[in-house]
This record gives structure tokens, sequence and C-alpha cells, in this order.
């Protein structure tokens, strides 16, 4: 089987990359940086040669977008609209003009499309779509206003022949350097770990290898099309979640932030205080009903297999 990863040199992208060719599947990575042999260069705006590759492959798999680990301007806020919806509109094209065109199409979307809320879980049929909360701040309208248009210009494509799915994924969680865990693991490791604003925003998450085998069970069953959560059965509060985190690496205490106190943190590190201060309380009831199991279901569980591969895994560098 032949997958072709638009955007596949980001953390999810290295995840399912290393975990597809290992399982014998042929990675073919599209970026705007090549640096392997495996990778071929594109834009993400334009068709070029790259959509050779597409033509005649089995699955393509969406990843392209400017990451949202930055200050929420208006400036970085454009382009992480133009880069996910312009990929989007370009990978439909390719699909479109290809005389062998891929069996289905998993486009990346995010959990964030959701309202922030505490009150009950999101499911795809259910679940509230974010953008008129109060009591936010307004600019979280335009993160799920990405994600609407993200989701919309897979839709509208004209793939007759392509099977898609928009993959409403939660922060994946693996030992990678740099990745969401990396961080959230330092944070506990300094003692900072502690509730955020009080700790009772919901986190939502999966686990990597979860990840990989939901891709794997959504690419194979054919019945399935349209939004799917990507998210472990059981989000929690952000102050259980980083308790369980910091039993897990052994950390004794982490210390309270304030939401003033959140905004410093996130403006050092050049990030936003959405990705702390938002209550993403998402639930996988698509792939539950369809009878995907997951292997790393409960958060305490997944941080201590996590912080044992991050031990294992750098106890050799």
């Amino acid at each position: 089987m032949k997958i072709v990863l638009p955007g596949g040199t980001g953390q999810v992208g290295g995840i399912l990359n290393r975990a597809l060719t290992a399982a014998g599947y042929e990675v073919v990575v599209l970026s705007r940086r090549p640096t392997r042999d495996s990778h071929l260069q594109w834009d993400g705006r334009t068709l070029g040669p790259w959509a050779k590759t597409i033509d005649g492959s089995d699955v393509v798999i969406n990843l392209a977008g400017r990451s949202v680990s930055c200050r929420y301007t208006e400036e970085n806020l454009r382009a992480m609209m133009d880069s996910r919806v312009d990929s989007a509109r370009v990978v439909g094209e390719a699909l479109a003009a290809a005389r062998r065109p891929p069996r289905v199409w998993l486009q990346m979307s995010t959990a964030t499309i959701y309202a922030h809320r505490y009150d009950a879980p999101h499911d795809e049929a259910t679940g509230v779509i974010g953008g008129s909360e109060p009591d936010v701040p307004r600019y979280w309208d335009f993160s799920v206003h990405i994600a609407k248009n993200w989701e919309r210009e897979q839709q509208q494509a004209r793939t007759p022949r392509t099977r898609k799915v928009a993959l409403r994924s939660a922060m994946v969680m693996s030992p990678d350097r740099a990745g969401v865990f990396d961080y959230l693991l330092w944070l506990a490791r300094l003692g900072l770990g502690g509730p955020v604003a009080g700790g009772a925003q919901y986190v939502s998450w999966i686990h990597d290898h979860d990840f990989v085998r939901a891709v794997q069970f959504l690419i194979d069953r054919d019945d399935i099309t349209g939004p799917v959560n990507l998210a472990a059965p059981a989000p929690l509060p952000q102050r259980a979640f980083m308790k369980a985190l910091r039993k897990a690496w052994g950390a004794p205490v982490g210390m309270p932030a304030t939401k003033w106190m959140a905004e410093i943190g996130a403006f050092v590190l050049r990030s936003d205080t959405e990705l702390l201060l938002k209550s993403r309380r998402v639930v996988p009831g698509r792939l539950l009903e369809a009878g995907f199991a997951f292997t790393h279901a409960e958060w305490p569980q997944a941080a201590g297999e996590l912080v044992r591969r991050v031990r294992q895994e750098r106890s050799h560098t």
C-alpha cells in the first residue's frame, strides 16, 4: 500500500511515518523543505510534479498546516488559516485530476472545533461547534473558524471516487522532543505542573500508539466518512491531568498558576493561553461505535507508559 503524507514532517507526521513505514507501507512525504529521498517538494498551494505521486496511491493523509504553538497574532492566525485551507484545496484538486485516485483521503482537523464547555462531552453526533461561547476571548472564535473552513474545503472537493474522513484530533501524546507531551513533562519536572486558572478545564488527548491504530482502522473501514474524533474516551480536568503526569514522573509538587501567570508564561514561550485554558471535553463516539478498542484509554496508565519511553529513549542519548 502506498500512502502519501502532505505536510508529514511535523510531530504527528513523524509519528505516522515511522509507524506506517515499520508496518511495511510505502510512505511518501510532501514537504516545503524536503530533506530525505522519500520527501517530495510542494508549496502546499499549487499543483506541481508532486501530484503525480498521488495518482495511483492508495491513501492520502493531509497533515499540512502552520503550527498552532505560536502567539495568536493576526498574522499568525491568518497563516494558520491559509496553510490549512490552501493545502486541503490543492490536495482535493490533485485527487480530482488523478486517473487512479486514492480510495481514501484522511484530512487532519482538530478537536478545537468544539465549544469551550465543562458540563458535557462532545461527540460527533451531539457535540456543540464553538464560536459563540460567552465569556471567552473573541479571538478564540477564529480558531473555530479555521477548523470549520479546513473541513469545508475537504467536504466541497469533487472527489467522488475517494472516501473522505476529517480527523478531529485531540493533542497527540508521544515522547518525541518538542512535542506537546515533552512540553508538559518539562513543566512537571520543574515543579510548575499544577492547576492553571483553577484547573477545571478539560484536557482531551490521545496516545500516539492509539492515534496510529485509529488512522489504520479508518483506512480499512470503507463505511466511515465525515468527521471522526480522535481522542481517548476519558478526557479529564487539567488539574487531574497534570497530577497524574507528576505522579508518573515522580514529581512531588506542582505549583499552581493563575490566569495572568499563564499569560506571562505563554508570552515567554511564544505560545498562546488558548492551548491551556480552553476546555476541550471531546470523546470518540464514532470510533467506539465502530468497535475500535483503545489500548491506552485512561490517562494515568498512558502517562506512565509515555514516561517509561522517555526515560528509556533518553538514557541512550
